[in-house]
């Protein structure tokens, strides 16, 4: 099954398409691009300058999963709408909050 995120050691990888300048601030579930790779939709009011979108989603993130902001970071697609965030602490743990964020099937 194609999923939103890779297992890591010591966390996740989670695909996000962000899209910046949005009205608010919110996670709008998991979407599947037309290559068959899924990812996260988030959206943020920051605008895409100076890397205030990506503190902005990586903030947001943080929120939602429950861990410090220290401990999400952009790892890929710094200046494009798809994203890799790195994402550390404990795998099982992050994985069920992103199947609660996302509505996926657990895996």
């Amino acid at each position: 099954m194609n999923t939103s995120f890779r297992l890591r050691e010591n966390g996740i990888d989670l695909y996000v398409r962000l899209t910046p300048k949005a009205a608010l601030d919110r996670i709008d579930g998991v979407e599947t691009a037309a290559d068959g790779r899924s990812h996260l939709k988030a959206r943020v009011r920051a605008v895409p300058e100076n890397g205030a979108a990506n503190a902005a989603l990586e903030r947001m993130m943080a929120k939602a999963l429950g861990v410090p902001g220290s401990s999400v970071s952009v790892v890929a697609g710094g200046t494009s709408r798809l994203k890799t965030l790195r994402i550390l602490g404990d795998t099982a743990a992050l994985v069920k909050r992103v199947e609660a964020l996302s509505g996926q099937p657990k895996i």
